[in-house]
């Protein structure tokens, strides 16, 4: 039985039917030494029996059940979901460090929760305190794993494979055959199979030995061979390469930067801060690590379908820019769609396109108040444009003009005054525009959106029936701009412009090769199979060389049984025995309620 119930105690005091494992002496269930056949310290003390206490794990034991517990398999897998998570707020919510004016509007139309939010650190997920832990403790993790494991591994590669055990007729697999060779002959050709053709990498670690004769059991030449060492190796190789990638991308993060800029034909841009429209470093990163290059867009073309199935469909767009060197050398290249250019290191990506037609508006006075080129942000797929163009006031006493309205690249303009682009292409064009007129507060000194202009505090320019004056120009045409604020003239020629983004990250080429690391290893721990070979030779009772093959796999492998085959077919002039009609018993546990 697995246990007895001590209901024979002789004390009239002790509890019967109390339950006692099997095995177990009475001094460690009962209380104490001297209570025989049961008698429990309750009987002369009247308290209850004392329990053992476990030991106090005291601060080092602590730290080390703490310290096993992170570098466990399960808490880095769970910390690389936690971080998987922790990253998902990143791309939901706006970034102060990518989105300033998003996480601002974010916080006006949520007070309550944006507060919450901002203090939580959600607009700087990546760099918060909560996500640099959990970052931090994955690596911890992934290092306190490593390195006892690799150690454990070291060790094991410099072993040699266990010893041939005594019997061969419990192993899974198994295969005899008798040969005229000799028995070291046998085991030599049954070694050299194992070891493979490649002496540089061997399929198998093979110990080629002897046995003695031991009793009935004849002297027998052996051969031990073990294989499965690289699912190992590919296990760490993943882990290292984990390690690898998050130390790359902390890397990259540090040290990157990002500009992005808009340039108009027959313009360009210098690789300097002050000259990207946006950009975005790492911690690490210092202006002066810029290399001074300059970038001109001569020429912008773009293709787009015109038959009736495709229609004003993109077909294809090409930035032609000369590169300037800090040398002075130019060179002249092209930039298309998912084909940037390097410079320096850095990928240039044609983002965006669109028109910015030439505007000058000259104030009531005369004066040219604005003149320059105005970018227009395509809206649709017919290049159906928004722009502001915010006119200061250069003569004395007048207001300040806002207009704001739609390029339309081929208008269309409908019998009540609405007007939208049917092509993407200049084949029409027009500008629509409406007027304001008050502070635009380009006086402040504050910064603005030059594509966005505030009405709320503005004045419209309205008709005599109240809807709001729009004026109309087409290239080359000077029109007059309402209530006599003065003239506006659209240039002849419409120049395209280009949105580039230039990208400077120094450990996506580590990112890549660590990245090719963790698949190799994961393939290579997933698909190695672990086995063990042994083979026995020896010269039986009528002469005959028997050779006896056995081989063990950790899990189950339907290749075992070949493996063993194999070995045993490569022994010069072997005959296999027929195999055995009846199988050997596994070893059975058997248990109380069996026995009953």
């Amino acid at each position: 039985m697995a246990g007895r119930t001590s209901s024979r105690d002789s004390t009239p005091d002790s509890k019967a039917g109390t339950y006692v494992p099997e095995g177990i002496a009475d001094e460690f269930t009962q209380g104490g030494p001297g209570e025989a056949h049961g008698a429990s310290s309750s009987d002369t003390t009247g308290q209850k029996p004392e329990r053992p206490n476990a030991p106090a794990l005291g601060l080092v034991g602590t730290l080390r059940w703490m310290w096993r517990q992170l570098t466990s398999m399960r808490v880095a897998l769970m910390l690389l979901m936690l971080l998987a998570v922790a990253a998902v707020p990143g791309s939901v919510l706006p970034q102060r460090n990518q989105d300033a004016a998003g996480v601002l509007e974010y916080l006006a139309d949520h007070p309550t929760a944006g507060e919450w939010l901002d203090k939580a650190g959600f607009f700087d997920v990546y760099s918060s305190v909560w996500f640099s832990a959990i970052y931090i403790l994955l690596f911890v993790s992934l290092v306190g794993c490593i390195l006892p494991r690799s150690a454990a591994h070291y060790r094991a590669l410099r072993g040699r494979p266990p010893r041939v055990p005594s019997r061969f007729n419990r192993f899974p697999a198994k295969a005899t055959a008798t040969t005229g060779a000799s028995p070291e002959e046998a085991a030599d050709a049954v070694a050299a199979h194992l070891r493979g053709r490649l002496s540089w990498l061997p399929t198998f670690r093979v110990d080629r030995g002897g046995a003695d004769a031991r009793g009935s059991r004849p002297a027998a030449a052996t051969v031990s061979a073990e294989r499965g060492y690289l699912r190992e190796t590919g296990n760490l190789v993943f882990h290292l390469a984990l390690v690898g990638l998050l130390v790359s991308v902390a890397t990259g993060q540090m040290l990157h930067y990002r500009g992005q800029a808009i340039v108009t034909e027959g313009r360009g841009f210098a690789n300097a801060v002050v000259d990207y429209d946006t950009f975005e470093k790492g911690g690490w990163f210092r202006p002066g690590s810029l290399v001074p290059f300059s970038m001109t867009l001569d020429k912008f073309e773009s293709e787009f379908a015109s038959d009736t199935v495709a229609f004003a469909q993109a077909r294809d767009f090409t930035a032609h820019v000369t590169v300037t060197e800090p040398s002075g050398e130019e060179r002249p290249e092209q930039i298309k769609v998912n084909h940037p250019i390097v410079v320096d290191g850095a990928k240039v990506y044609l983002q965006g396109n669109g028109f910015a037609p030439e505007i000058t508006v000259h104030d009531a006075e005369g004066e040219v108040a604005f003149s320059g080129r105005v970018t227009f942000i395509p809206e649709d797929t017919m290049y159906t444009s928004r722009g502001v163009v915010k006119v200061p006031d250069v003569s004395p006493g007048l207001d300040q003009i806002g207009l704001v309205g739609y390029f339309l690249p081929t208008a269309e303009v409908d019998e009540d005054g609405s007007a939208r682009s049917a092509f993407p292409q200049p084949v029409d064009p027009l500008l629509v525009l409406e007027v304001y007129t008050g502070d635009l507060g380009l006086d402040d000194g504050s910064p603005q959106n030059v594509y966005e202009l505030d009405t709320a505090s503005l004045t419209p320019a309205l008709e005599e029936s109240g809807e709001r004056v729009k004026v109309l120009a087409r290239p080359g045409e000077t029109v007059d701009l309402p209530n006599g604020l003065g003239t506006l003239t659209l240039g002849e020629d419409l120049p395209r412009y280009v949105a580039l983004d230039l990208r400077h990250d120094p450990s996506l080429a580590f990112v890549l090769v660590f990245a090719l690391l963790a698949l190799a290893g994961l393939t290579v721990s997933l698909f190695t199979p672990r086995r063990r070979v042994w083979a026995r030779a020896y010269t039986g009772p009528d002469g005959v060389t028997v050779v006896e093959v056995a081989g063990l796999a950790r899990g189950d492998d339907a290749g075992l049984q070949a493996e063993v085959d194999r070995a045993l077919g490569a022994v010069p002039g072997a005959e296999a025995e027929p195999a055995a009609t009846g199988q050997a018993q596994e070893p059975r546990i058997e248990t109380g309620s069996e026995k009953d």
